[in-house]
């Protein structure tokens, strides 16, 4: 039996899926992809790879991989997430290979640290790295918390480990496509904030915010009771202000420069732009912010 069993999410991934795969097997064999309905070469670079694959109709990435948690039939004690622009460095291939047969039984899920990289360059600052992913888990002992946007890996029991060694992103795209990518991300990331002020959705399994718990409960914590109560239109300011001057991120060089001013201020501000529009089209119009999602983005939550 192999010791762990990978799954990916891919969509249109042929730029990075095989170096990706080139670099999973240095661990693993036992790859999954769950695929929605590529219509470049992705399939067949899996297919090259000797990957098993799986189709299902994308509505989010929580949704997706929570169908890849409950219908890919894995055949390992444990699952290791990895995006088709991801991959793992070889040191964090070896402490995996060191440490997973002897890891406590108590211990259910695996934090990995993860480096950024822009334009080919890592981005070290601006509060940046590392950021520390739930990225391995035993079968059966987490869930993605269902959120349109920032979501995060949730153990159902159990204690988790941190891991020293990193895992790095690394996307062969061009900026064209990471400008539509955030675009996109911003309405996700705009349901998340009218979420949180008005309460739209049902609660579910949600990372909690904790001021001074993890590293990922600590930055919910400061997105949902510090930031979200800054004035929207200002909050991005201020947010890239605190990232570019506070946390170092000039130290970055000219493409750091470009990341945390797209990043950190021009898609928060492309956030607050569409809760505005959103929440102003409701009150024109009488309907409600579900509605309006739904007549003015296609999106039925």
């Amino acid at each position: 039996m192999n010791k762990i069993s990978v799954v990916i999410l891919t969509y249109n991934e042929e730029l990075n899926l095989e170096y990706c795969l080139q670099n999973i097997q240095k661990l693993t064999t036992d790859i999954f992809i769950v695929d929605s309905f590529s219509n470049d070469s992705t399939l067949d670079i899996a297919k090259k790879y000797n990957c098993q694959v799986f189709q299902n109709k994308f509505v989010n990435h929580a949704n997706q991989l929570n169908w890849a948690i409950e219908n890919v039939p894995f055949s390992s004690k444990w699952i290791l997430r990895i995006d088709s622009d991801e991959y793992l460095t070889d040191l964090l291939i070896d402490e995996i290979n060191q440490k997973l047969p002897s890891i406590p039984e108590d211990v259910h899920g695996i934090f990995f640290k993860r480096r950024v990289y822009f334009m080919n360059k890592w981005i070290r600052f601006g509060g940046y790295y590392p950021t520390n992913l739930l990225r391995a888990w035993r079968v059966g002992k987490a869930v993605c918390e269902q959120r349109w946007m920032d979501e995060h890996m949730k153990l159902v029991e159990g204690r988790s480990a941190q891991f020293q060694h990193d895992m790095v992103d690394d996307n062969a795209k061009n900026l064209h496509w990471w400008i539509g990518k955030h675009n996109d991300y911003a309405t996700k990331e705009a349901i998340e904030h009218l979420n949180t002020k008005h309460k739209l959705l049902e609660s579910s399994e949600y990372v909690e915010g904790i001021l001074f718990g993890t590293q990922e409960q600590r930055k919910r914590w400061l997105k949902e009771k510090a930031y979200a109560i800054i004035p929207i239109g200002l909050r991005p300011f201020i947010y890239f202000l605190y990232r570019y001057v506070l946390r170092l991120g000039f130290l970055d060089g000219f493409r750091g420069l470009l990341f945390h001013v797209l990043q950190g201020f021009w898609y928060r501000f492309l956030v607050d732009a569409k809760v505005y529009e959103i929440e102003r089209k409701s009150k024109r119009t009488g309907l409600s912010i579900l509605e309006v999602l739904k007549k003015e983005y296609n999106l039925d939550l």
